[in-house]
């Protein structure tokens, strides 16, 4: 009986945890795409700016950058919600390794394709659109969905701001009965189904997205 009440409560919490992780993996996606868009600008003091802060935000941990944000910046008359400050601190650290990524995967592709879409007339903004964009999309796919995976295992984090993830029920409820270990075992399923759903649902974006013939090679 026990059992069936610690599941049913952290139950109740995994929704939370599946909250924090698909809006920071979006908010991760979307700041790893804004900056590989920037870098596509060519411009010296911009590049240099996007290269900065994926420096800067890769070498920070999570935990101290919670505290500045969530209580940081109330100093200073910015105060946001527990849910907002985990999309901008995981949204910063794991967009800028999505921007490496992605920047990386962009060296990759065949300078003769972009010298033959110059060659036909195509503008800066189409061959990026309609040439790179796609294919470093297509190729970073697999780097892309490891990341969401690793925004998985910094949702716990979020007990920090009061967000009654998984995580912080488990630590809850451990303090208020005997039954610790089974908690915690109970936690890890919880957290190894939602991992199996994600990695699903990767998987299967990742066969939809990947280059035709791929597999071939």
């Amino acid at each position: 009986m026990a059992f069936l009440n610690i599941v049913e409560q952290l139950s109740m919490s995994a929704a939370y945890t599946i909250l924090v992780t698909f809006s920071c993996a979006l908010s991760a996606f979307m700041v790893g795409f804004i900056l590989t868009i920037l870098n596509r600008l060519n411009q010296p003091i911009v590049l240099k700016a996007c290269d900065t802060f994926s420096f800067i935000f890769r070498a920070i941990p999570i935990l101290p950058l919670i505290f500045l944000v969530y209580f940081g910046l109330p100093a200073i008359d910015i105060s946001l919600s527990p849910l907002e400050t985990m999309c901008i601190v995981i949204g910063a650290i794991s967009g800028s390794y999505i921007y490496e990524l992605m920047r990386g995967m962009l060296t990759t592709i065949e300078p003769t394709q972009l010298l033959a879409a110059r060659m036909f007339g195509l503008t800066k903004k189409q061959i990026f659109l309609n040439i790179e964009l796609p294919q470093a999309l297509r190729f970073s796919t697999p780097g892309i969905i490891n990341e969401f995976t690793v925004i998985l295992k910094y949702s716990p984090f979020s007990y920090v701001v009061g967000i009654p993830e998984i995580t912080r029920n488990a630590s809850i409820l451990s303090t208020t009965s005997n039954h610790a270990i089974l908690i915690y075992t109970t936690a890890g399923i919880l957290y190894y189904l939602i991992y199996k759903l994600f990695h699903s649902i990767t998987l299967f974006l990742e066969k939809k997205y990947q280059i035709p013939g791929i597999n071939e090679f």
